[in-house]
């Protein structure tokens, strides 16, 4: 279909009580839905001949610590045929898994590790469910709003014993004091250091 309000139209009259809202907005369809009927839904737009979106373009997640169901899991897919866009999205809670799409679209599986390893969202069904973007041992999930922007560990060479080590974060107190003045006009510091200077002289 060509026209937004007629796959709009068409995809509500088919699913019915599956769609709980849809909107078109940037000339893109907006669906959200419950995560039990992932499969139904996402079948049914793939393979109708009225919607065909055929290619999975990205999966990811926003993250709401405050809230009970934490995490709101989005899809975007690509009809080429209708050149049209579809965002699905449902919102789980932390410890839910959800199903994978792999078995539909073979390209989700990595999109599903690294959404699994930068928020922690397990897969159910997933054939390599692991780490993707981070070490092996990692701790904590990077992409979580509650993951302390150093980090737990750092890593660095160490001469002593000649290799690289793991530690945990150690920020000295000097790197925490920032002025946020140009470099360009001096910074307090050394504007002091040179005022005393010229006093001294």
């Amino acid at each position: 279909m060509n026209n937004l309000i007629d796959l709009e139209k068409k995809i509500n009259s088919e699913l019915g009580t599956k769609i709980n809202t849809s909107e078109i907005k940037h000339n893109q369809i907006y669906l959200e839905i419950d995560s039990e009927d992932l499969i139904d839904v996402v079948l049914f737009v793939k393979t109708n001949k009225d919607t065909k979106f055929r290619q999975l373009i990205d999966i990811t997640v926003v993250d709401y610590p405050e809230r009970s169901k934490r995490f709101k899991i989005v899809y975007l897919f690509l009809s080429h045929e209708f050149n049209q866009r579809m965002i699905l999205s449902y919102n789980i809670s932390e410890n839910e898994v959800i199903a994978s799409l792999t078995p539909i679209f073979p390209s989700a599986n990595w999109m599903e590790r690294e959404v699994f390893d930068m928020y922690g969202v397990s897969f159910k069904d997933h054939p390599d469910l692991r780490r993707i973007l981070t070490d092996y041992g990692f701790e904590g999930h990077p992409l979580r709003k509650d993951f302390p922007l150093t980090g737990h560990t750092e890593v660095r060479y160490s001469e002593d014993q000649k290799k690289v080590v793991n530690e945990p974060v150690k920020l000295e107190q000097n790197y925490r004091n920032f002025d946020y003045e140009s470099p360009w006009e001096g910074t307090k510091y050394i504007k002091e250091l040179t005022n005393s200077n010229d006093k001294k002289n």
